[in-house]
């Protein structure tokens, strides 16, 4: 099977994205799965193979086909534009906000016209993003965006547990209001549609609830009663293998334990937290995280794209010590898909 070529973005510049890449890269592994080009700027990529003292080499390219793919060296696709003598590490500024919207932008490009397979992205700073003057809550919303894409979700996974949403950015108030039946089996859809995907013959998808105990018939609250039971009922009706309300206290247990493939959560902290419990591990004694991981996948897309579950870290940036396993994951369920992909 040929080596898929994977569009790598490299986030914020004063973020950790340029650094956790090196990371990946010095790993010679990488070029055996795919053929990975990093989207992003070449002397910010330079100074991060210097942070980290990698033995690697920047190769800076305009096109896609001058790439090489060789361990040992990082095809970057240089998107000029930065002004390096105001440029810092950990702070928000518009130059850089207006950097990480051009690496998406070019890497959506890409994409939709068939020069790489899958697209991975690096963390952006969404106060950064709308200083620039782009007005998007995120990358999620970005690619819908320039995909013309209307009926979309976000998938975070770690190892076996997946999770998507039926809604992310809004505030809590908001997302009641929008657990309806019609988006709630769109979302029980493109569950399904995304474990068959992953290779995933006959997904389980369990379904939460809104409420406490799941409303406990009537008694919370009636959006079980009148919008997402209707919606599993529709789903099954269909020949899909959707299982609740359950309630939101148990589901990610029971999926945890091999009951479910994939879990639809009602807005984004129902689904974030959990997944960010198992994948985040902080180790008090040493007082630095041992794993960061976690990959956020945009369900519903023309194209394919996957992300790291965390932010910038301005904290980390400049300093070499940021987790990379959120971005090798991310690349491997990128190969993972644009593999299975028909």
């Amino acid at each position: 099977m040929d080596r898929k070529i994977i569009g790598i973005t490299m986030g914020d510049p004063a973020g950790i994205g340029a650094e956790i890449t090196v990371k990946v890269f010095n790993d010679p592994e990488l070029f055996e799965q795919c053929r990975p080009i990093v989207i992003g700027n070449k002397d910010i990529m330079e100074q991060a193979v210097r942070i980290i003292g990698a033995p690697l080499k920047i190769h800076p390219v305009s096109d896609v086909r001058e790439a090489v793919f060789l361990p040992g060296t990082i095809d970057v696709l240089h998107i000029p534009g930065l002004d390096l003598s105001s440029f810092r590490f950990g702070e928000v500024s518009a130059q850089c906000g207006d950097a990480a919207f051009a690496y998406v932008k070019k890497v959506i490009d890409l994409a939709l016209a068939g020069e790489v397979d899958a697209t991975v992205t690096n963390a952006l700073n969404k106060e950064a993003m709308n200083l620039a003057g782009h007005h998007f809550d995120g990358h999620t919303e970005i690619y819908a965006h320039f995909t013309n894409t209307d009926k979309y979700t976000m998938m975070l996974a770690h190892d076996d547990l997946r999770v998507v949403h039926v809604s992310t950015h809004v505030s809590l108030r908001e997302a009641c209001d929008r657990v309806k039946k019609a988006r709630v089996l769109d979302v029980i859809r493109i569950a399904d549609s995304a474990c068959r995907a992953l290779g995933i013959e006959k997904p389980r998808v369990g379904v939460a609830g809104l409420n406490p105990h799941s409303g406990e018939n009537g008694l919370f609250g009636r959006e079980e009663i009148e919008e997402i039971r209707p919606a599993i009922e529709a789903a099954l009706a269909e020949g899909i293998d959707a299982d609740g309300p359950v309630p939101p206290d148990t589901v990610f247990s029971k999926a945890r334990g091999g009951w479910y493939d994939i879990v639809v959560a009602m807005y984004h902290d129902q689904g974030h937290i959990p997944l960010k419990l198992v994948g985040f591990v902080y180790d008090r004694e040493l007082g630095r995280w041992n794993s960061v991981a976690g990959v956020n996948i945009t369900l519903g897309l023309p194209i394919i794209r996957t992300s790291v579950d965390h932010g910038t870290a301005f904290d980390h940036a400049g300093k070499g010590d940021a987790n990379e396993l959120s971005l090798k994951n991310a690349i491997d369920y990128a190969i993972r898909l644009a593999e299975n992909r028909k």
